[in-house]
């Protein structure tokens, strides 16, 4: 595929072959101010690239290269994963500035640009996630809007659509076995989320991140039975 030149100054040495693509929305009004924030050497931010909603894509950073967009972030045991990652950052407004779906053409360039990367690098599908997965507390990027089925089903990334199960939720200030095992679950799959058997506040925060990724319909922090499905469904999918 075709890329515009962007060269970001802000990035170093990786330290081992990137395994993992991390999607992010750029969270700014305009693409432009995007653009011109990850190539500021000020700002000490970058990302491989950047694709614009009418499908431009621009190449900042080479992917043999670490740029600085995950963040303090954890995965599946492993701590700032800039080290491990490619970054992709999908021009859209974000929550503060007119969060909106993101287009077709812009969705159509990303599937291209994966394909690319996974013919370069060993990426699998359980390991391409969303900013929010790897920084719950911190960032709630791509959001909900973002079509995680229809990259699943162009063979990108993990989508799981189990039988309804209904259930009372467990919820904030729960203490059970049940909690523990939604917790070992979590972490099973790649969430920091450290089984102690007690619903609080680190728990809702990274179910709200599960949910925003997996289960859109209902972003609460609370696991119905639903959510505790797809989890379920999300770890044989990745075994």
């Amino acid at each position: 595929m075709r890329f515009i030149d962007a060269p970001s100054p802000n990035f170093d040495a990786r330290t081992a072959p990137p395994d993992m693509v991390l999607l992010h929305y750029t969270g700014m009004p305009t693409g432009d101010e995007a653009l011109a924030r990850l190539r500021d050497p000020e700002a000490k931010v970058s990302a491989h690239y950047l694709i614009e909603e009418d499908g431009r894509a621009f190449a900042l950073v080479a992917e043999e290269r670490r740029a600085w967009h995950a963040g303090v972030s954890f995965w599946k045991g492993e701590r700032n994963l800039n080290g491990v990652s490619i970054g992709i950052e999908l021009v859209n407004p974000g929550h503060d500035w007119g969060y909106r779906a993101f287009p077709e053409a812009q969705i159509a360039t990303l599937l291209d640009l994966l394909a690319g990367i996974r013919e370069r690098w060993d990426v699998a599908d359980a390991r391409i996630i969303g900013h929010s997965d790897v920084a719950p507390d911190r960032k709630i990027d791509p959001g909900e809007f973002f079509p995680w089925k229809s990259l699943a089903e162009a063979g990108f990334g993990l989508w799981v659509e189990p039988p309804p199960a209904p259930g009372a939720p467990l919820q904030l200030g729960e203490e059970s076995t049940a909690v523990f095992a939604l917790q070992a679950g979590l972490t099973r799959l790649g969430y920091d989320c450290a089984p102690s058997g007690r619903y609080d506040k680190a728990t809702s925060i990274t179910i709200t991140a599960f949910q925003r990724h997996w289960r859109p319909e209902r972003i609460d922090g609370a696991a119905d039975g639903e959510t505790r499905a797809r989890l379920m469904a999300l770890l044989r999918a990745a075994a």
